[in-house]
């Protein structure tokens, strides 16, 4: 009986530093679309109204916004938290396919025409010694 309760004790230590390590390390990734000053916040409007709203049913946590302006283009960046990279793809996928996103989007290029140019992703994974 007690080398059973060892064992279980054992068990459920290790399941539960595993879950914690899970918890700790998320995965983090930064987006950024080329935005068009000519039409940019019709872009901001689709993105703040409509994509937000939407990732919210895919449980996409945005962390934060930006805007970056240079000589040669204007960007619009933002950072995401996921659990793990599994999650990440799998809401991706649901966004994407979301029929509300398509028609948004169908309509904003109809009226708007592009309000995105080239779009960049990154996932990163925050190392041991970086700042809180």
């Amino acid at each position: 009986m007690k080398l059973f309760l060892l064992t279980l004790l054992f068990v459920t230590t290790f399941i539960s530093k595993a879950q914690n390590v899970a918890q700790v390390n998320p995965v983090y990734q930064l987006r950024i679309y080329e935005i068009f000053e000519n039409n940019k916040n019709h872009f901001h409007e689709r993105f703040r109204d409509h994509a937000m709203r939407i990732m919210k049913k895919y449980n996409f946590k945005i962390t934060s916004i930006y805007e970056s302006k240079s000589d040669k283009k204007t960007e619009f960046v933002y950072f995401l938290e996921w659990p793990d990279e599994k999650t990440m793809k799998q809401a991706w996928e649901g966004f994407k396919a979301d029929k509300e996103w398509i028609e948004i989007k169908k309509e904003f290029i109809k009226k708007y025409g592009d309000v995105v140019g080239n779009i960049e992703d990154r996932v990163l994974t925050k190392l041991d010694y970086s700042p809180n």
